[in-house]
């Protein structure tokens, strides 16, 4: 896939010019609405999504890794991997994917890699080959570091060219699930972080973000009678509340659509 500029492909006025610092609508493949969806801004834990494409693509679920200090030093969301444990590569992918669990993202990174800096250069070769301009990865798990960028537009990219992957697509539906070890001895229950998923009847996915410099992020899938909403937020203070807004106008934008409404879904909405 190579990337087309965005800016000018939106079809009508911006309806949510203030919700973010960018973001993209695209409606089943074709960019609706958008609001500086080229500016280069951090992108938190939508970074996964690369991560586990890459994870997904060369290696299987069924192998094992043995959790490293260098997974268990990892700070902000976490499962609580303990070193020496050893889980399979599936396990740590839903962990990372449906609860963004850093220590679960760096052991894949390593294992997958053999180290985070040789896996963060292929995640930039992968993203070259995806023909983005503007994304640039530093780290696999999306802290806050100079040179740690991406676009609205590039993230889309990205997200479908993932959501092409079976696991992946079906990860990020899950609401609840839980993890263990190989033998069995240690558990981890998980809880998606996307609070669209269970609570608005048409998400099927698909990520969250959140760090002091990139702000609230989310990517959310959405699909109602064969229309395919995917949004993008970078930096979007009040994601919940506005991703239901958008994505209720662009269902209501089809015309041949019947609009399914969740009742009062904002009143559960965190």
């Amino acid at each position: 896939m190579t990337k087309t500029s965005t800016s000018s492909q939106a079809s009508v006025a911006d309806p949510f010019p203030h919700v973010a610092k960018s973001y993209i609508l695209q409606m089943n493949g074709q960019t609706l609405w958008a609001h500086e969806p080229d500016k280069r801004l951090p992108p938190a834990s939508l970074t996964k999504i690369m991560t586990a494409l890459i994870v997904l693509e060369k290696t299987s679920i069924d192998e094992v890794i043995t959790i490293g200090k260098e997974a268990v030093s990892e700070t902000g969301s976490r499962i609580g991997l303990k070193q020496g444990d050893k889980i399979q590569v599936g396990e740590l992918i839903a962990a990372m994917l449906i609860t963004s669990a850093n220590d679960a993202c760096r052991a894949l990174a390593e294992h997958t890699g053999g180290s985070e800096k040789m896996f963060t250069d292929m995640m930039n070769s992968r993203a070259k080959e995806m023909g983005l301009r503007d994304t640039h990865f530093t780290n696999a798990c999306g802290h806050d570091e100079k040179g740690l960028y991406s676009t609205a537009s590039d993230r889309a990219i990205i997200t479908e060219i993932a959501l092409r992957n079976r696991i992946f697509r079906g990860l990020v539906t899950v609401v609840k699930d839980e993890i263990r070890t190989v033998d069995g001895k240690r558990i981890f229950p998980l809880e998606n972080k996307n609070e669209l998923i269970g609570r608005y009847p048409m998400a099927t996915g698909v990520k969250t973000g959140y760090t002091s410099n990139a702000g609230k992020c989310l990517i959310a899938l959405a699909e109602n009678n064969g229309t395919r909403v995917l949004l993008v937020l970078l930096n979007a203070p009040n994601r919940w509340w506005d991703a239901v807004s958008i994505l209720d106008k662009a269902f209501a934008a089809r015309q041949d659509q019947s609009v399914v409404k969740p009742p009062a879904i904002l009143d559960r909405l965190d």
